[in-house]
């Protein structure tokens, strides 16, 4: 689990460039995803979009070269549907050549109603492992 979005400084390309050192919450980030052995990202939509913080966070990937084809699913666990910040979600990733595993993606609704706590519904638990599912059958494919 990532819970620094809110330490990632904004995206600046003058603090990214060949050789320079990346800001110390942005190194961390990089380290903790290259040593992943996938990524798992489920994101909230807001105005049809993908939340800044996360935005932010892939454009400070975006160079890393140790990311490449790293397997990702997105998981979208919204009642209401997410299909706009999927979509945004999927073509960045693609353009930064991660390996998205469609097998993996939920990009319907699949939590039935807002919840507060644990996840208990037996249906969306069933979708979470499934996806977790394909996303490991891709790693050891």
């Amino acid at each position: 689990m990532y819970d620094g979005l809110g330490e990632l400084p904004h995206f600046n390309p003058d603090l990214d460039e060949e050789g320079a050192a990346a800001p110390a919450p942005v190194a961390a980030l990089r380290a903790l995803l290259i040593d992943a052995d996938a990524v798992l990202i489920s994101s909230p939509e807001y105005a049809h979009g993908v939340p800044g913080v996360l935005k932010n966070m892939l454009d400070w990937l975006v160079s890393t070269g140790e990311l490449v084809d790293k397997p990702v699913a997105l998981l979208n666990a919204s009642p209401v549907g997410c299909g706009y910040a999927q979509a945004a979600l999927l073509e960045t990733l693609r353009t930064m050549n991660w390996n998205v595993v469609d097998e993996a993606c939920r990009i319907e609704p699949f939590v039935p109603r807002r919840i507060a706590g644990e996840l208990t519904d037996e249906g969306a638990l069933a979708v979470l492992a499934s996806a977790v599912a394909a996303l490991a059958h891709s790693i050891a494919a």
